[in-house]
């Protein structure tokens, strides 16, 4: 039942990654601004840069994705994948702050929570109440 706990909330972060990947590249912004990202005026989530950084977007949602899934499978791996999932969320997101809507901005809370329960000191102890 646990692995429910931790595995629904990792899928549906992941879910949410692909308003972000989507907005560089269709006319309705879903939220988001087509505002300048964090380091140049610029760049914008509709540029060609912009764009190309979509993938980041895209590499969440698949990490996620795979993170939820192997926390329902009971894959020793999941907590990694999260891990690395939560530090290109969190970047991507810090990148286009001005962009971002609010729910991304939520997102961020989330990927620091994760990786505040994952990583040390924490992180054994969170996983075994997984079932790992």
């Amino acid at each position: 039942m646990f692995r429910f706990v931790i595995g629904f909330p990792l899928l549906m972060h992941g879910l949410a990654h692909m308003g972000g990947f989507l907005a560089a590249w269709v006319e309705n912004l879903a939220g988001f601004d087509d505002q300048p990202w964090l380091y140049s005026k610029t760049v914008t989530l509709q540029s060609t840069v912009g764009r190309a950084l979509s993938t980041m977007w895209l590499l969440s949602f698949l990490v996620f994705m795979g993170a939820g899934l192997g926390a329902v499978l009971r894959q020793e791996w999941w907590p990694l994948a999260a891990i690395i999932g939560a530090v290109i969320s969190l970047d991507t997101i810090v990148m286009w702050w001005r962009a971002v809507p609010l729910g991304a901005k939520l997102g961020a809370a989330f990927d620091v929570l994760l990786l505040i329960a994952l990583l040390p000191p924490w992180g054994k102890a969170v996983v075994s109440l997984f079932g790992q």
